[in-house]
This record gives structure tokens, sequence and C-alpha cells, in this order.
């Protein structure tokens, strides 16, 4: 029977406790939302709103086509240019999504003949460009330059160390500059995801890169998504201009897929621009992480010390993590589920959002409930 496999597989996910189900938000949750990663509290203000609406009205609901086709509209170049000023590099190339954008970086910059070096911890969209890629590819320790070093020093040819900046599961942070070290020593390219550090990390937001002293060097790449801090959808690749020329020219999740719609694109500027009015909301962001996890491991939680804006707590089993997760739902905070296989260490986590727009007394609420939850 066709797709008879399919059951087989529901069960032995049932079995394990790892069954995943959709559950539609309605527009006006009760909810105190840790579970997405609207880290700025951007997704709903009123300036970003209307900047998608703006852009909607002006632009139309879709771009019509891919960027090299109908796609690409004056707000989009607005959009890089602001996007590559602010984050320090030579250009920008704004894509449909940030996994998009990761597998364009990752496949182009890796032809046949090249070394891939991706950290173990790395998210899934820059561990699926490493399959996709023609490259040789070797998987290293989590937050291990000395790993890449090795790796490194046993090849002869092109190489591109692949790394999260934040990563997303436990919240903790690259070490970036010995990375760059270790790549320049074999001058091999640096390719990190900023999903969780743009908005967040950095002088006002501006990233980990930035933060760590990369931002415009010729050998340094850097992914983001928009859909995080900036409270919209899509994502970019930050870097030298002939990089993100070639992208334009060998990437094909940019030159096949359509467009990012002119209301994410107009919703994106918006945030960016008033991040760089308001740029204490990434500071704030992280002090919201650093008490939640003061409060948490006050409590007797076992929690992971945040570098960014994910603060994550251990739970015994997915099992138990999927019920805790439930019980803090019931109880009118909704906060993330981290099981198997999206956790590489195989640990169950509950993951919370530290938003820049939590008040003190919505934190004193998520930490009750989660220990009044706590199986």
């Amino acid at each position: 029977m066709a797709f008879g496999w399919i059951d087989e597989q529901a069960e032995l996910r049932r079995r394990a406790g790892l069954v995943r189900t959709l559950r539609p938000r309605p527009a006006d949750s009760p909810l105190l939302d840790l579970a997405g990663n609207d880290y700025l509290g951007l997704a709903h203000h009123p300036e970003v709103v209307e900047g998608a609406a703006r852009a909607a009205r002006t632009w139309g609901a879709g771009s019509t086509g891919s960027r090299l086709v109908t796609g690409t509209t004056g707000l989009h170049a607005e959009l890089e240019r602001e996007l590559a000023v602010f984050c320090g590099f030579e250009a920008a190339l704004v894509f449909s999504s940030g996994y998009t954008a990761n597998l364009a970086a990752v496949t182009a910059l890796a032809p046949h003949g090249t070394l891939l070096v991706c950290d173990a911890g790395n998210h899934a969209s820059l561990i699926d460009g490493c399959r996709l890629a023609r490259a040789e590819r070797q998987i290293v320790g989590h937050r291990d330059p000395e790993a890449a070093r090795k790796a490194l020093r046993a090849h002869e040819g092109p190489a591109l160390v692949v790394s999260d900046t934040v990563f997303s599961v436990d919240g903790d942070a690259a070490p970036l500059g010995e990375l760059a070290s270790v790549c320049r020593e074999f001058g091999a390219g640096l390719l990190v995801d900023d999903a969780h550090g743009l908005g967040v990390f950095g002088d006002g937001g501006r990233g980990a890169g930035h933060a760590a002293g990369l931002a415009g060097a010729d050998d340094v790449v850097v992914t983001a998504t928009l859909s995080k801090s900036l409270g919209s959808q899509g994502g970019v690749v930050l870097g030298p201009a002939r990089v993100i020329d070639h992208l334009v020219n060998a990437a094909r999740t940019f030159i096949f897929d359509t467009g990012l719609a002119p209301a994410s694109v107009g919703a994106a500027l918006a945030a960016l621009r008033l991040l760089r009015r308001e740029p204490e909301r990434a500071a704030r962001a992280r002090r919201v992480a650093a008490e939640l996890h003061a409060r948490l491991t006050a409590a007797g939680h076992e929690a992971v010390r945040p570098d960014a804006a994910v603060v994550s707590v251990r739970a015994p089993s997915p099992e138990e993590a999927v019920r805790w997760a439930a019980d803090c739902r019931a109880a009118q905070v909704a906060v993330g589920c981290f099981r198997p296989p999206s956790v590489p260490d195989g640990i169950s986590r509950l993951r919370l959002t530290a938003r820049a727009d939590l008040s003190g007394e919505q934190i004193e609420r998520a930490v009750r409930v989660i220990g009044e939850t706590r199986p």
C-alpha cells in the first residue's frame, strides 16, 4: 500500500512521546507568550503593523515573482541597504525566509572540493544546507574552536566553517572571535547564522558579528532572519559585495523562489528603523533573560545561563516535557517544548523567550507557573 510505512512511523513517534501537532492561536489569545521569538516585542507594534499595511497598499499583496524577474521592489532594495549599514556589512540580500537564506549561503559558498566544518549544535537550516552542498562535510563538537582547527588542518583546499552565533536550544553563544582566528589561520571562510543575535546582541542590537568585531570583514558572511527581533518574516545574507553578487547568480533558493512579500519587507523595515531609534530594547531583552534565569535557578530549576534572549529549562523526559508545557499552557503561560530530534543532545527542555516588553509582574508570574507545574 502506498505510504503504508507512514503508519509505522506514526506509531513509533507515539510510543516515544514525540508526536507533534498544530495548534492555531486566536488573534486575542489570553496567554502570556514565552514561546514565540518576538524578542523585542515588535510583531504587534503599531509602527511595524502600519509598515506592513502601507507596503501592501503600495506594492500589492505579493511580490508577483522571483527576485530576478518581478519580485524585487524598491522597498526590497531599501531594506537591504539599511540592513547592511545597520549591521556593518558591505551588502545584503533579502530572502523569503531565514531557512532559504541559510540554504543559499551554505550551498552557494561550498562547491565541490570545499570542506564544510559544521558545529554539532547548528540549526536544521544550516545542517540541511551542508547536506545539500556538494562539499565534503565534517561535524565537530559544540562551541569547540580546537575541533574546527583539527578539521581544517587535515584538509587541503577551500573550507568554510559554519555556526550559529546564538544557538536556538539553550541560547548559548558561539566563540566567534576564536572561530574567526582559526579560520584565518587556514584561509577558511566563516559563515554564521545570527537569527537569535540580531536585535539582541551587540551595540543597539547590531548582532553578534558586530559585537565580535567581525562586521565588514572580507572573510565573514552573516545570515539572519527577519522573523524574530524584527517581528516580521524573511531572511537576509550580509557580507562582502562580491559574495552577495555571487548569491544572486548562484543561489537556487534566491533564483527560483518567489520574492519576500512587500508587507513583510515593509514591516521589517519599520522594525529596523524603530530599533535604531530605541536601541535600549536590545539590552532590555538581555536583562529579562538574565532575570528569568536567576529566578528559575533560585527556585531549584536546572536552567542554562543565557547569552542572549533564550532561556532553557531541563525536563526529565520527552513525555514529561510535553506534559509540563501543556500544564503551563493550562495556567495561561505559553512556553516552547524542545524534544528529540530537535535537540542534538537528546535532553528535552522547556524553552522560554525573554522578550524586551515583559514586565516584572509577568516574569514573576511565568516563574511561579513553571514551578507550580513542574513534573
